[in-house]
């Protein structure tokens, strides 16, 4: 699931990188019109690593300022699927790298049980800063979900890897996901395990290819949570067969 240059952003802090310079509203962050990373995107012609050294300056909203690094989007560039989550968790946010604490675990384990290379994804998050709160007398920081308007201000970069990656299939893992591409209707319990139709709203004036669909599931770190374990990973398993199903139908390839 990782590719040689993954990692590019993980360097540097979020912090110091974002006093390096000055963006909308100065120092301290967005203007007033609101969240947005759009400014801070490079040219069109940026590939992916271009993008990745970006991000890392991104002050877009003010989840920079308490978070280690951005965490950006890492794998095979050239990915059938890309697999998109909520953000990253904590060690994501010291390592500077998507999907490597216990929930990437449990994905990799069900992308391997449902028939799909772990090796031929491409893994992103809806927002690339962790979002966090620590409890009063405690050190351990605690995950925090992204609002509506964080994950929209994070929107241009998930566009910029969706107009590099070109993947077949994207899937969504967990409601922040599907609401970043669907809207905030989502709602994963009434509409995974199916392959979506690719919304109007995220093709970006032709920018962003046509993608054969989106299937949404519950994110990994839900099995963590679950009562029932092994019937929730069983569920997650299901839902990513049916990309592979995709996939390997008489129009999709399989990997690239």
């Amino acid at each position: 699931m990782r590719e040689s240059m993954a990692g590019a952003t993980g360097g540097a802090g979020g912090r110091q990188e974002a006093e390096a310079g000055n963006g909308p509203g100065g120092p301290g962050g967005p203007g007033e019109g609101g969240y947005d990373a759009t400014p801070f995107l490079p040219g069109r012609r940026a590939r992916l690593p271009g993008l990745w050294k970006a991000a890392a300056r991104c002050r877009g909203c003010p989840l920079y300022r308490d978070a280690t690094r951005t965490v950006f989007g890492e794998g095979d560039a050239g990915a059938a699927v890309l697999l998109l989550g909520e953000q990253p968790g904590d060690q994501e946010d010291r390592q500077g790298r998507p999907f490597v604490g216990p929930a990437g675990k449990v994905l990799t384990r069900a992308l391997a049980d449902a028939g799909l290379d772990p090796a031929q994804a491409y893994v992103t998050n809806a927002v690339k800063h962790f979002k966090f709160t620590v409890p009063e007398g405690r050190k351990r920081r605690i995950h925090k979900a992204p609002n509506l308007r964080e994950i929209t201000a994070c929107r241009p970069w998930l566009m910029e890897e969706l107009r590099l990656v070109s993947p077949e299939v994207v899937v969504a893992l967990g409601a922040s996901a599907g609401k970043a591409l669907l809207g905030s209707s989502f709602r994963v319990t009434e509409q995974r395990g199916a392959l979506l139709p690719w919304p109007d709203t995220v093709r970006d004036g032709g920018s962003v290819p046509d993608v054969r669909g989106l299937v949404a599931t519950i994110h990994p770190s839900a099995v963590l949570r679950a009562d029932d374990r092994e019937r929730a990973y069983d569920g997650l398993v299901a839902d990513l067969r049916v990309v592979a199903d995709v996939l390997g139908g008489p129009e999709g390839g399989g990997g690239r």
